[in-house]
């Protein structure tokens, strides 16, 4: 057996140590044998060893995702029922070997893997089947959540496109996913991970940053634990104080928010107190610490959370404070118990260990929602994914019926949201409410604390605006699905209309047909489509034009002749292959146009998106609508590259600039740029307000490293604290 299969195993079994009993133990064991036997020391493309990756998966299930031997034994076997072996077992052996709960996590990853998200774009079909197979047993969510870590962990194996590819599903379902779980530092990893090849510009410029004022955080932190540990010790208290820095995706995300360069992000970590209390006097102990804190150290109230009194409902509890701390400066402090901080840090596993091997009343009445959602054959998945992504981010607020019930809403929920908690048919009926003794309208926005009562009227129905007043998947479905109920009625009329037409013509009404159609029109769902021809949006005869026309899901060559002039296609080069498209950096010579969304330059990784009217438009990759594009119409994707050439060109750019305002500032500027001759300025544009100042520039330079080289230039001038490259 190889040396690094070898440690994999040791990894894997010195974790198991820690948490499984002997025959716990013995059945990883057994597995890992098995594992080897069927997998032996076979590679995938990327050179990576397929056991090791099996391992190494089960080590981020037993040590970071902390769950028992059925879920790491599934880690460590999860590759085997589907690679292309001589030995590969089929799930009834699996089952016999080690037992029906292994068999069910991976029936349930191998339905994942069998939709192929992993290779192909996602389409919403393929979103509501994936959802629907996580959305069973959680521990399926929780293998593949270990799985796809362990993949964004290793991408630098893969090809770019498929690094780019794996990010944006990543962020747009797993990471949400671990959030929602209470696997916290997995989602922040996982964003961190994805930010880096989606935007590595701005991951290494945090990370930079980061390690630049490291030295610095550590005497800020340090001056401000000591009288608070001091005070703690003195009154009693069993505890550690550990400094948490916050991930760079979420700096990030502050930074483009507030609009505010590193330095002005206040809370770039967290202190946390972890106490070691009985059992009973958690909350008080918490309290009593919270007191001291802000005793000591001046508390800003309105950032002030309690999730003690009621948890999150994925079953987080602390108290967090915002305090004045030396230097004038902001600090976030953590204050919770040593059981509260092991929830915090391994979610929902961390419930089983303490009740009993089940998860939550919450987590299994969120699951059911999630399910029943998914089940409505109406939903466009794709928007819920959009929503779900949104909304599982968002802090909860909690409010109370006229008994007294307590209702979970997240922070931003008007009182319509609240009337769909209630019940649907109470959400379609609503009028207004009171709360608190109050009269309001549907568009109120909900706060903590508040007890409310819901007005209906029978003659009350759904309306469009509706969609804009809720924020909830829930009351957003519920009132799609009322007002697709008369849309549904033309629908019917339309297939029929359809169905009689493709009769008359000796037409096959079949999947295939009304798949092509619908790409064709640019429609979602085939719903959409009988509308249309039922309300006589579209016309009959040009469907036939349509069904009779050559297919046009071909290679990339076929779509381009189709969608593009005769003399602009016959001038167009293709090499490395029928599908990979070279675009010249002599803009005059060629027949495409670069995207304005994100202003290509000539360096750039880049892509073709072939449009209905305009030809092919290049976008950059890291482009902020790409991801849009890749998953929505991934049969209009055109691998693009720049063709090497001497030739000089202009292409468009805009910088980002801020820092310190001064009066020569504009002037500093265009000298530096009138001294490179290859640079031309379109426009300058600075806004100053108390002494600071933020610019937006627009220039022509020659490719992207020139692009580069200016930026160094400008972020040279005194004054000057911030240079970034702006998308438009």
């Amino acid at each position: 057996m190889h040396k690094d299969i070898e440690q994999a195993w040791h990894n894997l079994e010195s974790a198991c140590r820690e948490n499984l009993n002997e025959t716990e133990q013995a059945q990883v064991r057994r597995a890992f044998d098995y594992a080897y036997d069927i997998l032996e020391e076979r590679k995938w493309t990327t050179g990576e060893t397929i056991i090791i990756h099996s391992l190494e998966v089960a080590l981020v299930v037993a040590e970071e995702v902390s769950l028992g031997v059925d879920s790491i034994t599934a880690g460590l076997l999860h590759n085997v029922p589907y690679e292309d072996v001589p030995k590969k077992p089929g799930f009834k052996e699996i089952e016999d070997n080690f037992g029906p709960v292994v068999r069910g996590i991976l029936e349930g990853m191998a339905k994942i893997n069998a939709l192929g998200t992993d290779t192909v774009g996602l389409h919403s079909e393929n979103y509501r089947k994936l959802m629907l197979a996580l959305a069973g047993d959680v521990r399926v969510i929780l293998v593949k959540i270990a799985d796809r870590l362990h993949v964004m962990r290793h991408l630098d194996n893969y090809p770019a496109a498929f690094q780019s590819k794996i990010s944006v599903e990543t962020s747009h379902l797993y990471a949400p996913l671990a959030h929602r779980l209470g696997l916290y530092y997995v989602n922040s990893e996982l964003l961190d991970l994805c930010l880096k090849y989606l935007t590595p510009d701005a991951y290494n410029h945090v990370s930079e940053c980061l390690t630049e004022s490291e030295t610095e955080r550590k005497n800020f932190i340090a001056a401000f634990v000591k009288p608070i540990e001091e005070k703690l010790k003195s009154k009693g208290f069993k505890f550690e104080m550990k400094a948490r820095t916050k991930a760079i995706n979420s700096i990030w995300n502050k930074m483009k928010k507030q609009g505010v360069p590193f330095d002005e992000v206040y809370d770039i970590f967290a202190i946390r107190v972890i106490l070691d209390s009985d059992p009973k006097a958690e909350k008080s102990d918490c309290w009593q610490v919270y007191s001291i804190v802000t005793e000591e150290y001046q508390a800003n109230p309105e950032r002030m959370r309690d999730w003690i009194t009621v948890p999150k409902s994925n079953g987080y509890e602390s108290l967090h404070a915002t305090v004045l701390g030396p230097q004038k400066k902001w600090v976030e402090i953590q204050i919770r118990t040593k059981r509260m901080d092991e929830i915090a840090e391994k979610g929902l596993a961390a419930h089983w260990k303490y009740k009993g091997g089940s998860a939550s009343a919450e987590m299994e009445k969120w699951l059911a929602s999630v399910r029943e959602i998914l089940e409505n054959p109406e939903l466009n998945v794709v928007d819920f994914i959009d929503e779900f992504n949104t909304n599982i981010y968002t802090d909860e607020i909690f409010v109370f019926t006229p008994k007294g019930d307590l209702k979970r809403l997240p922070a931003g929920a008007t009182l319509l949201d609240f009337a769909y908690e209630i019940h649907s048919v109470v959400g379609d009926h609503c009028v207004g409410g009171m709360v608190d003794g109050k009269k309001v309208t549907l568009r109120y926005k909900v706060k903590n604390g508040e007890q409310i009562s819901i007005d209906t009227s029978n003659n009350q129905k759904p309306k469009l605006d509706w969609l804009d007043i809720a924020i909830t998947s829930k009351a957003k479905n519920r009132i799609k699905a009322s007002l697709n109920e008369e849309r549904k009625r033309e629908a019917e009329n339309g297939k029929e209309i359809l169905t009689r037409k493709l009769k008359n013509w000796k037409i096959e009404y079949n999947d295939e047909l009304i798949r092509t159609l619908l790409k064709h029109y640019q429609l979602k769902l085939a719903q959409d489509l009988y509308y249309n021809i039922s309300v006589e949006k579209i016309d009959t005869l040009d469907i036939k034009e349509v069904i009779t026309a050559k297919d046009d899901n071909q290679s990339a060559k076929s779509k381009l002749e189709e969608s593009l002039p005769v003399e602009q296609y016959n001038d167009m080069e293709f090499t490395g292959g029928d599908d990979y498209l070279v675009i010249d950096n002599n803009i005059k010579d060629v027949t495409h146009k670069l995207a304005q969304c994100c202003n290509p330059i000539f360096g750039d990784d880049i892509f073709g998106f072939v449009t209905i009217k305009e030809g092919i438009k290049i976008h950059r990759s890291s482009c902020p609508n790409a991801r849009q594009m890749f998953e929505r119409y991934p049969y209009r994707i055109i691998p693009a590259k720049w063709r090497d050439s001497n030739k000089k060109s202009s292409f468009q750019a805009t910088i980002k600039l801020s820092g310190t305002d001064d009066v020569g500032i504009v002037a500093q500027i265009s000298h530096v740029i009138s001294k490179d001759i290859g640079v031309s300025m379109r426009s300058i544009n600075i806004d100053s307000t108390n002494g600071e100042f933020e610019g937006t520039l627009r220039v022509y330079v020659n490719n992207i490293e020139h692009l580069e080289f200016l930026m160094r230039k400008l972020q040279h001038i005194k004054g000057i604290v911030h240079v970034s490259r702006a998308d438009g």
